[in-house]
């Protein structure tokens, strides 16, 4: 049975499908940028996963519940996280070029991270809520695992 959305839902809905569109765009322009083969593999990943959240926020905004399996690339995320060895450090000003795309990223997940709050109290079906939440979760995996590699590569450092 379909979910009918109320109007308050469409319009977040539809504003988390403009951030899933914009996630997709940058993992995949900087995946194609990056110097670190392991960078771009992690950034592939994220793009695809964010490719997943565009298509359960579709479904949501036809009034469809998606099916959110359990890890539904959640586990994937954290398999990415490279280790540092010595001959895949990049260096110079393409680590300063990865760094500040990485920048962009970790800014970018957390907004959107952040966004998902309010859609998630506003809706009013509680599997759809779930799948929110399922998403949101991965979007603050996302922006862990970029800490860590900028953490891991120098680019990040907690103060």
């Amino acid at each position: 049975m379909a979910h009918q959305l109320t109007q308050k839902e469409r319009m977040l809905l539809e504003d988390q499908k403009k951030h899933e569109e914009i996630c997709i765009q940058k993992y995949q322009t900087y995946a194609a940028q990056v110097q670190d083969p392991q960078l771009k593999q992690l950034l592939d990943t994220y793009a695809q996963q964010e490719q997943q959240h565009l298509d359960s926020i579709n479904q949501m905004l036809s009034g469809q519940v998606p099916s959110m399996s359990p890890g539904q690339g959640g586990q994937q995320s954290q398999q990415a996280i490279p280790t540092m060895t010595a001959g895949t450090m990049p260096r110079g000003a393409a680590n300063q070029q990865d760094a500040s795309l990485l920048s962009d990223l970790l800014m970018t997940e957390k907004y959107v991270s952040s966004t998902y709050n309010t859609a998630i109290f506003e809706c009013t079906n509680s599997q759809m809520r779930q799948a929110l939440n399922h998403i949101q979760k991965e979007e603050q995996q996302h922006g862990e695992g970029i800490y860590n590699y900028m953490n891991a590569y120098g680019m990040y450092t907690p103060k």
